[in-house]
């Protein structure tokens, strides 16, 4: 019998991509070939969220196993999300899946975009990983045509140049190109994955690679434009696909099937208004719906993972740091509360899930909780409301059944009252009692100045898009 060593890990985080922008998903607009044949080799979770509707917070607790809240990702300094020269970041106390590994013995690295802080104590490489190489944040938050990125950094009490900061393409910490071509930036990512690979074969290893795609604006290369069924949006999904495929055929190559763990996820639902779709689901990015917070989740590690697995059990993001931990043979920390669960036996041996409930947060307010089939909605943008929906029964959160099942309504809502003594709920004046801070520096400033002599790519993007 084959003695498993450490596996390597491969997480792959697309940007705003729907819950029903796959085919393996249902989606009959995007060509994704290879990521439906990765969910064909594996295992696809139809009842995967993140925990949160926007990217910031999001990612934070993808990374820290934790509710947004739990590291002070609630609101960032009355913001949704971070943008350029914030003052506010990822806590350096906080442990990362990142940390854990490396710990583990593994070699660490971060491709792609970041998001969760982009002053010095916040980047990729004071948080876990031996090197970086991507972008701090959105790349709609570059020079662009139409911006108001300055008016958003003033409101939210930062301090910032008179002229919109360029986008910076990072290699660890340090700027290497402002104003990058957008089209040709996922190409780029998947080079120097290829090369990390290469050069951590021997294992074990972590890579992250978070795509741009499919969030706005969308610039994409001719030869996905050319066959896309979808405009821009399905050239995006396309060019997602092919990353992946290269990815794919590496591990392959370098015959690694058996001991790489490939995960494929999607920071939040998608918008739905430039081509995105969250299939039968209500709601979209930004909303505490199911189309805003459940998201395509793929693994695939043959001989471990059954083929054709389809996983129906209530798991999120927040798991993945106890599991990756398992996995390697690390501990999570003892010294703060983690949120997230092991998903070990759920995935190699068919078990139950041990995520028993999930709760959804919009910023700092409690809107949902989820138990077995059932999601329960107490409140909605500052207003309280009552509906009790039947996920297994009505997906798109159509019919309130809360009348109908009124001890169903009491037990889920002394879950959330449990939930925000804890975790805190703007709304109501709740102070969460176990919550840490977010990072703070005392004087911030954009890692990037306009200079008109300098020679950018493009002085200023001409898509307007934005989202």
């Amino acid at each position: 019998m084959k003695t498993h060593r450490q596996p390597n890990i491969i997480l792959i985080n697309c940007d705003d991509l729907g819950y029903g922008d796959l085919g393996c998903y249902g989606s009959d607009s995007n060509d994704t070939p290879v990521i439906d044949s990765m969910a064909a080799e594996g295992a696809r979770f139809t009842d995967f969220y993140m925990a949160s509707p926007v990217c910031s917070p999001s990612r934070a607790s993808l990374l820290t196993g934790c509710y947004p809240t739990r590291v002070g990702f609630g609101t960032l300094d009355g913001l949704p999300v971070l943008f350029p020269g914030q003052r506010v970041g990822l806590h350096p106390d906080e442990t990362t899946m990142a940390d854990i590994l490396r710990d583990a013995g593994y070699a660490t690295k971060h491709v792609g975009k970041w998001h969760v802080g982009d002053q010095a104590p916040f980047l990729p490489t004071r948080h876990g990983f031996d090197s970086s190489y991507g972008i701090p944040y959105s790349h709609d938050m570059g020079r662009q045509r139409d911006n108001n990125i300055l008016q958003l950094l003033r409101s939210g009490g930062v301090v910032v140049a008179d002229e919109d900061p360029p986008l910076p393409l990072l290699l660890d910490d340090e700027v290497i190109e402002e104003q990058p071509e957008l089209a040709s930036l996922t190409g780029r990512f998947v080079e120097e994955s290829v090369r990390f690979i290469r050069a951590n074969r021997g294992g074990p290893f972590f890579l992250y690679f978070a795509h741009i795609y499919v969030h706005l604006p969308l610039y994409v290369q001719e030869r996905f434009a050319r066959d896309s069924r979808n405009g821009p949006y399905g050239a995006a999904v396309a060019c997602i696909d092919w990353a992946t495929g290269v990815l794919l055929s590496e591990i392959h190559k370098l015959g690694l099937d058996d001991d790489t763990v490939i995960i494929f996820t999607s920071d939040n639902g998608a918008r739905g208004d430039h081509g995105g779709s969250n299939g039968q689901l209500r709601g979209s990015k930004g909303t505490t719906w199911e189309g805003g917070m459940r998201v395509p989740f793929i693994v695939r590690w043959p001989g471990r993972i059954s083929s054709g697995t389809v996983v129906s059990d209530l798991a999120s993001s927040i798991d993945l740091l106890p599991t990756f931990a398992s996995l390697a043979g690390a501990e999570v920390p003892s010294d703060r509360r983690i949120d997230g669960v092991d998903l070990t036996q759920l995935l190699l041996s068919d078990g139950p899930s041990p995520r028993e409930d999930f709760l959804f947060y919009d910023g700092e307010n409690l809107e949902a909780v989820r138990e077995g089939r059932w999601k329960l909605h107490v409140a909605r943008k500052g207003s309280e409301v009552t509906e009790l929906y039947d996920l297994l029964a009505d997906a798109h959160e159509s019919s309130d059944l809360s009348s109908e099942y009124p001890d169903v309504v009491e037990r889920l809502r002394a879950k959330a009252h449990v939930a925000t003594s804890e975790l805190g709920d703007a709304r109501t004046g709740v102070k969460g009692a176990d919550v840490r801070p977010v990072g703070k520096v005392e004087c911030p400033v954009p890692l990037t100045v306009f200079d008109p002599a300098h020679p950018y790519y493009m002085a200023e993007y001409d898509l307007a898009d934005k989202g």
